[in-house]
């Protein structure tokens, strides 16, 4: 109990130490796993990051859920150790468990003590190199994951945000519910299971990162004997390019107070060459909150919503270019015809010299504040280590905002976005 009381004071202190730069050692496992280590001293803590190309792009329509599933029971239980027994050893020595998951990763994640690490990345590769996918337990969860989605079968954001993407995404896996669907998690078993980790969470594939006090030849060790317990499958497929779908203006009735518009298209992926331009572009067209342009036209001037936005969602493969409001129903057309007007005009012209100098006074000042602690440290380079961004992303962040211009931004919109592309979901209106 008391070392849980420590944990528990560390984790909920806010250290706001100064951001002056990332070292990153890396180095590749001799199973092929990608290793990034940073060493802190600030906290006696020890943080681990492992990714796996295992996301829902994985699934398709007859076992959609099947990766966020595997995920999901990974936690409960491995070699041999029930759930509960799982949990409390990790509990009694002060240690968290936790994982990820999204369209293109799966991901766990361990927080110990330095004291205890040793005890607990022992524990944490069990959960790694041998889980036990219990069908009792898997049944048991299965209920809840079709309970969840039944309900979200209700919710009008859920609906909208499902449609979205089935629309724009069309066969491509990433239009289907990351979650999956009823009728495909009632037939999964857990022999599936297994066959999804042995062929998905691979040492080739694994992203593994380490922060925290510890030195590079102890995170070594780590890396590689996480490395060697997992599976093996060179001839692994990637996932499938996004290809271009017939735009489509759907309305779905719902009998909600407010309708929800949805509207975009897939236009940028990890790693992409104009992602400076259009991403300092977004925070001035709707990413910036109360001083984007959408904002100002949407909400300032015509009332029409409380909050409107826009957003690029980068994935392995094209992500979407999203806009979202919510507003009253006999004001839906009148606020997506103000949206449609107000990203033309960014498109065609760009932002103002003054709008792009707030922009990136913004975004440089509060990149810091992202790396204050150990957690967004982690969060921040299993990012970069999955995704295969440079090494020195971070060290060049800030110059490479600094360095964006205004005709880089409407060169790249011009470009790259296209409103006449764009699908339109509005639920709430017939």
């Amino acid at each position: 109990m008391f070392i849980k009381q420590i944990l528990f004071i560390l984790l909920i202190i806010n250290f706001n130490y100064v951001y002056a730069g990332v070292k990153i050692d890396h180095w590749i496992t001799s199973e092929g796993s990608k290793v990034y280590f940073v060493k802190t001293d600030h906290l006696p803590i020890l943080d681990i990051t492992v990714s796996f190309k295992a996301g829902s792009a994985r699934d398709n329509a007859s076992n959609n859920g099947i990766a966020s599933l595997t995920n999901h029971l990974m936690l409960m239980g491995s070699d041999g150790i029930n759930e509960v027994d799982l949990a409390n050893k990790f509990s009694d020595i002060g240690a968290q468990l936790d994982s990820g998951f999204d369209r293109d990763k799966s991901s766990f994640s361990l927080r110990t003590l330095k004291e205890n690490q040793e005890k607990a990345i022992q524990l944490f590769n069990l959960v790694l190199h041998k889980p036990n996918f219990n069908k009792g337990i898997m049944d048991r969860e299965k209920k809840k994951y079709l309970a969840s989605i039944r309900q979200g079968e209700t919710e009008p954001a859920t609906i909208g945000s499902k449609a979205f993407m089935k629309t724009i995404y069309g066969n491509h896996p990433y239009g289907l519910p990351m979650s999956g669907k009823v009728d495909s998690i009632q037939k999964i078993t857990s022999s599936q299971l297994k066959e999804f980790y042995d062929n998905f969470y691979l040492s080739n594939q694994a992203a593994i990162v380490i922060v925290g006090d510890t030195d590079v030849k102890t995170a070594k060790d780590i890396s590689s004997k996480i490395s060697s317990g997992l599976p093996k499958n060179l001839k692994s497929s990637f996932y499938a390019k996004v290809e271009k779908t017939e735009k489509k203006n759907i309305n779905i009735p719902h009998p909600s107070a407010q309708a929800h518009l949805y509207f975009g298209t897939p236009i940028m992926k990890r790693g992409d060459p104009d992602f400076f331009p259009l991403y300092v572009g977004n925070y001035i067209l709707g990413g910036g909150g109360f001083v984007s342009r959408l904002t100002t036209e949407v909400r300032e001037k015509k009332g029409l919503v409380y909050s409107v936005y826009s957003y690029f969602m980068p994935f392995l493969e094209n992500g979407p270019f999203q806009v979202g409001l919510q507003t009253s129903k006999d004001q839906i057309e009148q606020a997506l015809n103000l949206v449609k007007i107000t990203v033309k005009e960014f498109i065609d012209n760009g932002p103002t010299d003054s709008e792009l100098e707030a922009a990136k006074s913004n975004l440089i000042g509060g990149f810091p504040l992202r790396l204050e602690s150990n957690k967004k440290i982690v969060e921040y380079i299993s990012m970069m280590a999955f995704y295969d961004y440079p090494i020195d992303y971070l060290d060049t962040f800030s110059d490479n905002v600094n360095a964006v211009t205004v005709n880089q931004i409407r060169e790249a919109y011009k470009k790259r976005v296209n409103i006449d592309d764009f699908t339109t979901v509005i639920v709430g209106i017939e």
